[in-house]
């Protein structure tokens, strides 16, 4: 599944994602990142910085979930796929690790990466859009920014 330019396009909005992974057991952890980014025409990598339990998840269980929404907008998308982690010794870690790092500014040290191989998307919209079907985007981001006191 390639990655679509409005998939792209929240990805650079969001300010974090959630990534849903599960054990072998099919235990579930969701966890914050917040250096992440796309890689060529249909995956996900994401910094591993303080990860040990989702790297320890992928490891048992490539099945994973992530989302993303403009907080302010409310709006995003849910990706399904494989994930797997990889080491400094990937042919492909370098190229991602500059993609990474620019998003990091230098600040977070990281020695493996998650790449997720996206197969499903669907979008996510805030309930108000939906329930009131005349919402603006520019509207939606006026009551959120009162909303969280922006």
């Amino acid at each position: 599944m390639k990655l679509t330019a409005e998939i792209k396009k929240y990805i650079d909005k969001s300010v974090l994602c959630w990534l849903a992974t599960a054990s072998k057991d099919n235990v579930p952890n969701v966890s914050p990142k917040e250096i992440f980014s796309y890689y060529k025409t249909n995956n996900i990598i994401i910094a591993n910085i303080a990860s040990p339990q989702t790297v320890k998840n992928i490891r048992q269980n490539k099945e994973v979930c992530i989302s993303f929404i403009d907080v302010l907008v409310q709006k995003g998308f849910q990706l399904k796929g494989k994930a797997q982690v990889l080491e400094k010794t990937n042919p492909e870690f370098e190229e991602m690790n500059v993609i990474l790092q620019k998003l990091a500014n230098g600040k977070f040290p990281f020695a493996t990466i998650t790449k997720i191989s996206i197969e499903k998307y669907k979008p996510i919209i805030a309930p108000k859009y939906l329930l009131y079907p005349e919402t603006t985007e520019k509207e939606q981001i006026k009551s959120a920014k009162k909303l969280y006191s922006l």
